[in-house]
């Protein structure tokens, strides 16, 4: 059982391949309580009806949510998430690294970060990072 649409698929295109694979395994779909034949032409117009109306809805969501975000952005209230390492924390960070006295994994502990963490902030700073790169 669906209990809506836009939970199934993301799309009529994906909606139709999903119920086109249910069909062959004689299987009816129940959405919202409601069951309905995708082989029995009123059950295809139904199900194609919703599955148009599920993909407007979450058309208008993500067009609404872009919207919201520009004008967020817009009064400079769409920051993203705070970074872990105040620039001087990451400078020291950079420093000891380029001293290659420490790992990437003793660094990250050393600050209290994930050593993607420690990646970026010496990648940040315009050197190399990965397993060619001086430790």
């Amino acid at each position: 059982m669906v209990t809506k649409l836009d939970r199934l698929a993301r799309s009529v295109r994906d909606a139709h391949e999903i119920v086109d694979e249910l069909a062959q395994r004689n299987v009816k779909l129940s959405i919202g309580g409601s069951v309905h034949d995708p082989t029995d032409p009123v059950g295809k117009l139904l199900f194609n009806v919703l599955a148009m109306v599920a993909e407007f809805e979450s058309d208008l969501i993500r067009a609404r949510t872009r919207e919201g975000m520009k004008i967020a952005k817009a009064k400079g209230r769409l920051r993203g998430k705070k970074p872990k390492l105040s620039p001087a924390q990451e400078a020291h960070l950079v420093k000891l690294h380029d001293a290659g006295e420490h790992t990437t994994g003793e660094l990250a502990e050393l600050f209290s970060v994930a050593r993607s963490t420690v990646y970026r902030a010496v990648q940040r700073a315009g050197h190399k990072t990965g397993p060619t790169a001086k430790r």
